[in-house]
């Protein structure tokens, strides 16, 4: 039955980023032939950014012990002109000693101090004001982990990369329409652009961003999943084109072929969560506020994964 809605998904021909599969090239294939390894490393000369910081991280890593790493994703809307905000944020914990992948979802209004800034604001306004590198550090000082890593995909590439894979197919449990499309409850199959609707509704969920969230982890998983099979190799230049236009990492093509030899097995166990907490207004301005236990929650587990 599943294979037969997997053979009907592949007839179709999101999101956002994240990224993610830019996660899947790195941790589920490996480079099947000269062309394939061609393309993969041009496309990845293409996102290739590194970054000007230094993590917090103590002690060096070494990809050949198969050391933990971290990683931060974000899902930005750019627009002319404007840098925007980064609508999603995930951080992404990889241990290959223990196999598995963490996924905390921080939600976009969650009040912090934005490091840079001296102030306390909403986490995604980190982007706005100084990029990814104010971002990670944000981020790094409000969960107190070492951030190693970071992958920005644009909200606007995220329908092409969705698109890239073939679809993906997802487990929908609230039935709503948005963006001219219908979402019914079940087993439903998405092209990119009903997947950019699927993850961008947030107002008709009685769960609001948490909802929105488990979508678009939904969504990941489904673009990892179809990126590490096998049947994606036959899709490889669309992929690639669509990585290398709307992705950008400061892991480098040798950080990658490393991370792939030393670490896919992590892909077959993710665990996602996300921060719990309560919205509130602070001078007229809504903020999500996370609670101190449920921050250090968060810090402990994702400090343990990392082995620190």
């Amino acid at each position: 039955m599943r294979s037969d809605r997997h053979n009907q998904k592949k007839k179709k021909s999101k999101w956002k980023v994240f990224w993610i599969v830019i996660l899947v090239l790195i941790i589920g294939v490996g480079a099947y032939g000269y062309s394939i390894y061609h393309s993969l490393s041009n496309a990845v000369n293409s996102m290739h950014n590194p970054l000007d910081r230094k993590s917090s991280r103590k002690t060096n890593f070494h990809f050949k012990d198969k050391d933990p790493i971290s990683i931060l994703m974000l899902g930005v809307d750019e627009r002319k002109g404007d840098r925007g905000r980064s609508d999603t944020m995930i951080v992404l914990t990889v241990n290959p000693k223990v196999q598995s992948v963490q996924m905390l979802s921080i939600p976009r209004d969650t009040r912090v101090e934005i490091v840079g800034k001296g102030t306390q604001d909403k986490i995604n306004h980190a982007y706005a004001f100084g990029g990814v590198s104010m971002s990670m550090d944000t981020v790094e000082k409000f969960l107190d982990i070492p951030i190693d890593y970071y992958i920005k995909v644009n909200m606007k590439g995220f329908e092409d990369i969705v698109d890239a894979v073939g679809g993906v197919t997802v487990n929908n449990n609230l039935n709503f329409s948005y963006g001219g499309y219908h979402f019914p409850k079940g087993e439903i199959d998405l092209d990119g652009k009903k997947a950019l609707a699927f993850v961008r509704m947030r107002k008709q969920d009685p769960r609001g961003d948490f909802g929105r969230n488990e979508r678009q982890r939904q969504v990941i998983q489904g673009v990892i999943n179809k990126g590490a099979s096998f049947s994606s190799l036959t899709r490889f230049n669309s992929i690639f084109s669509a990585l290398g236009k709307n992705v950008e990492t400061n892991l480098s093509f040798d950080d990658m072929k490393s991370i792939q030899k030393y670490y896919s097995d992590a892909r077959n166990k993710i665990d996602q969560f996300q921060l719990k907490g309560q919205g509130t207004k602070i001078g007229g301005i809504y903020y999500f506020i996370v609670p101190e236990e449920e921050r250090l929650k968060a810090h402990n587990l994702l400090k343990q994964h990392l082995e620190l």
